[in-house]
């Protein structure tokens, strides 16, 4: 592999577009020269910023109302007739009313459906747990034959629409709704391996989707403490790069994963679940949300409440190093 330089400071990284534009704006760019990309919506057209791409392309775009598991069938249907579809629609609704179709249309019968879940984790902030998607990532890690994938920045969200589009088997890719930066690492991507966005030797964060760049810049604060932290973006949370988390895990120091989903199912137990089956014993932390009704509020005010923050964070490194 190439050498590459990695940006290690959060006041570096320059904030970008939410990762919903920059993903409508890729796929608007893949349907100018490929009749095949299709976009299927359940009344989240205006949502997930594709009125641009229906009024480009009229004929490459279906509605079927507040109708999920509809969605993902007429997805389905187009994947198996060679279409690249895109089944777009909340990330709350689309994992939970859809499950039984995303089993068994899409995984089970092995259609290339890409299944984009948008305002992601607590993005609907003040409509509670009703709009949460915090069960996503549990849910299909369960179900064979899915690629997960939830993007950090900009560079990573452009880059896994471009991949899914190629991919021919299934995929689901999240989005949250605020402004992201525009690229925290180097300019690798692939489904499956991870990026690294800060070396360190004192402890790893191991990250995913919008839990990276709070950990980016916990890990900035550190450094004023003399404490020299990693940095993954693990956009892939199945199949999980297990190579470069075990090469971070294997000086022994504490990891601790960041995600916004609850500590049950996600990023943090499956890393968890790999490290200690295979003889991995560093002090381990999973900072996500808890087994409980999620509090109200901005998902920056939610974010803050559970610790998902530079300040959340950097206190929980202070209290692991304590023991």
């Amino acid at each position: 592999m190439a050498t590459v330089e990695i940006i290690n400071k959060a006041s570096e990284v320059k904030v970008g577009d939410a990762n919903l534009i920059v993903f409508s704006e890729t796929l608007q760019k893949l349907a100018e020269t490929d009749s095949d990309i299709m976009v299927v919506t359940s009344d989240s057209r205006g949502s997930g910023k594709l009125v641009p791409f229906g009024q480009k392309y009229p004929e490459q775009i279906v509605e079927v109302g507040i109708a999920e598991q509809n969605l993902v069938g007429v997805a389905t249907g187009l994947a198996a007739m060679g279409k690249k579809s895109f089944a777009v629609s909340p990330a709350c609704f689309l994992t939970a009313r859809s499950l039984e179709q995303i089993k068994n249309d899409v995984c089970y019968s092995d259609n290339p459906v890409k299944l984009i879940g948008i305002s992601a984790g607590v993005s609907y902030g003040a409509l509670g747990s009703t709009h949460h998607s915090l069960h996503d990532y549990a849910v299909l890690r369960a179900i064979n034959n899915i690629t997960i994938v939830a993007p950090a920045d900009n560079f990573e969200t452009a880059e896994a629409i471009k991949a899914a589009s190629e991919l021919e088997t299934p995929v689901y890719i999240r989005f949250g709704k605020k402004a992201m930066p525009q690229n925290m690492g180097n300019d690798d991507f692939e489904f499956g391996k991870g990026r690294v966005i800060k070396e360190g030797s004192d402890l790893t964060f191991v990250a995913t989707g919008e839990g990276v760049w709070p950990a980016l810049q916990a890990a900035e604060k550190l450094k004023e403490q003399g404490i020299d932290a990693a940095v993954l973006s693990i956009h892939t949370i199945k199949p999980l790069d297990t190579e470069l988390i075990e090469k971070y895990a294997a000086n022994g120091q504490p990891i601790i994963t960041v995600e916004e989903h609850s500590v049950n199912g996600g990023l943090g137990e499956a890393v968890a679940s790999h490290l200690f089956q295979n003889g991995f014993r560093n002090k381990f932390k999973i900072v996500g949300l808890p087994d409980d009704h999620t509090v109200h509020g901005s998902q920056i005010e939610i974010f803050d409440h559970y610790g998902i923050s530079e300040e959340g964070l950097t206190k929980t490194v202070s209290e692991m190093l304590k023991d």
